[in-house]
């Protein structure tokens, strides 16, 4: 067994590419938006080194797992699903003679040996911080039989410029800031993700310029918290110059996550009002209704001021479409604080909301305080919550009702074959027919007008709009 501690990040090294040769590789992914991302980078190096990515497990030499440690829930899916390894033959023809699995992401940062030591069936470990480091780790394995652990405490690097398969040719997630300096009581993210590093502006600008001349037509920004870009570097954040500077490339699609509302400046809010390719939607986190339990979560703004930026932004562009998440059960919620959640909720009307029952993590302040609340309370209050929330999102849908929206096609409805499936400019999921003539594959990426005619809770749906085929 080998065990790496370092102070800073390994670069990716090609030099391994002869232990890919005949290997096929899966990567499943559990978590956010960033760690989609670094999956695509998984993917991107693996691929240059010769290794053929497969769809399904059962057909994979080598398993990677890109893990998220927010909930509970993920780490229990985690170990069983990398024990259950045991129990799926190999594929015919493999050249190797047992499968190779790695743990990454936020998991791997947290729990390193602790892994190796639980999970017999588990063979390499690496964390947030060293992705450059995953082939060399995996090549170990695969010719040497060893099980292998990096861990790093952080990097002085920026992994942009590992390879990178996208998932979507016309789409692109991209980094602005790595880390997290905001310290919520109940979160881990700081912990496995490390301090907040911004990337140089002029780097962020010139890799959106590269997408916009490929044809990609939408791009996201990442960080945990992309208001506060820059700070780091320039001494006080510089978000909007991000924003305007890639307006200016010409991309067709921006979109931004995730956005905390103390940092949320009157400068961005306008932009949704004048830059043309800023999406009129925004998932602004608020946690909580009660001034007493954002204090405890020391999240660092009121109800009060909350709800003075919704009623900005929805001045600055009338259409905008919110979403939110809100964490119930939190430790010493009373149904006074949960009452107060369940009203802002009411008022603001989200097109979206992602509710989560409070899950303790083990190095977090929140973690130490106990709370005598009963379970089914909890799950009564977040039943509730679910209903209102239910009740929004089917209003605020209503609106695009008989309107033409502008929809960035993806593929296929899961559901039906014969239903394109895409995107509005709110982020809505639409579906329509697949006209005559026109082939699913060939019409992913471009952009087609849809005339809508059913709004569900979830979903638009419509017919398209002949001619409206558009780049």
């Amino acid at each position: 067994m080998s065990t790496f501690h370092c102070a800073q990040s390994a670069s990716f090294d090609g030099s391994t590419s002869s232990a890919f040769n005949n290997i096929t590789f899966c990567v499943k992914t559990f978590g956010c938006q960033m760690n989609k991302h670094d999956s695509e980078r998984v993917c991107g190096m693996l691929e240059s080194l010769g290794a053929q990515w497969v769809e399904e497990i059962e057909d994979a030499d080598l398993v990677v797992f890109m893990t998220c440690c927010v909930r509970e829930a993920a780490d229990t899916r985690l170990y069983g699903q990398v024990a259950s390894m045991k129990n799926i033959p190999l594929r015919p023809g493999t050249p190797h003679s047992k499968r190779i699995v790695a743990v990454g992401g936020c998991i791997g940062q947290r729990d390193g040996q602790k892994l190796l030591d639980a999970l017999p069936h588990l063979d390499v470990v690496f964390g947030t911080h060293n992705l450059g480091s995953l082939p060399k780790l995996l090549a170990k394995s695969l010719e040497e039989g060893s099980r292998n652990v990096e861990i790093l405490e952080s990097s002085e690097q920026f992994p942009t410029e590992l390879p990178t398969d996208r998932e979507h040719e016309w789409a692109a997630w991209l980094p602005i800031t790595i880390g997290c300096n905001n310290f919520c009581t109940y979160c881990i993210v700081p912990f496995v993700r490390g301090r907040e590093k911004s990337r140089p502006l002029e780097d962020i600008v010139a890799e959106a310029q590269r997408y916009a001349d490929a044809g990609v037509k939408e791009i996201t920004l990442l960080g945990q918290n992309v208001n506060s870009y820059g700070r780091d570097l320039y001494g006080h954040p510089r978000f909007v110059d991000v924003l305007d500077a890639i307006d200016a490339t010409g991309i067709k699609r921006l979109r931004f996550a995730t956005s905390h509302p103390k940092d949320l400046t009157d400068e961005i809010i306008r932009r949704f009002g004048t830059l043309r390719s800023l999406m009129p939607a925004l998932h602004l986190p608020v946690q909580s209704g009660s001034n007493r339990i954002l204090e405890a979560m020391n999240r660092r703004y009121t109800r009060e001021h909350y709800k003075e930026l919704v009623a900005k932004l929805r001045e600055a562009c009338p259409e905008i479409a919110l979403s939110t998440d809100v964490i119930v059960g939190f430790p010493g919620e009373t149904e006074g604080d949960f009452q107060d959640t369940y009203d802002l909720i009411d008022e603001i009307g989200y097109h979206q909301v992602f509710t989560f029952i409070y899950s303790k993590r083990e190095g977090t302040p929140a973690a130490k305080i106990d709370d005598p609340t009963p379970h089914e309370v909890i799950q009564n209050r977040f039943d509730r919550l679910v209903d209102v929330v239910q009740k929004h999102a089917w209003e605020r849908n209503q609106v695009d009702l008989g309107k033409t929206v502008e929809v960035l096609v993806e593929g296929t409805s899961k559901r039906d074959a014969r239903l394109l499936a895409g995107r509005s400019p709110k982020n809505q999921t639409v579906h329509a027919l697949i006209p005559a003539g026109l082939d699913a594959k060939l019409i992913q990426g471009k952009f087609l007008n849809v005339s809508i005619d059913e709004a569900k809770t979830w979903y638009l749906s419509g017919s398209v709009i002949e001619g409206s085929l558009h780049d």
